[in-house]
């Protein structure tokens, strides 16, 4: 298993070192996952995939629950509106 996997997230690329989930990838460029529905940014509350607030959408697919999914090379992740 290599020690990185890099992803793209938000049009940046960022390398994270492998096991680590997506919104650690969010955290670290302080990028939020999604937009809330009265357009405030929203991020990775409770780390456990029961609150939702970490949904993005990630190689093409929306709502997924960013605290749960770990990184894979070449994920496309974007912060889901």
């Amino acid at each position: 298993m290599p020690d990185r996997v890099t992803i793209f997230l938000n049009g940046h690329t960022v390398t994270v070192t492998a096991g680590s989930v997506v919104s650690a990838a969010f955290l670290s460029l302080d990028e939020p996952c999604r937009i809330s529905a009265s357009g405030g940014p929203r991020t990775a509350m409770c780390g456990m995939g029961i609150c939702f607030e970490c949904r993005a959408i990630v190689d093409g697919i929306a709502h997924q629950r960013t605290c749960q999914l770990i990184c894979r090379e070449g994920m496309r992740v974007e912060t889901q509106p």
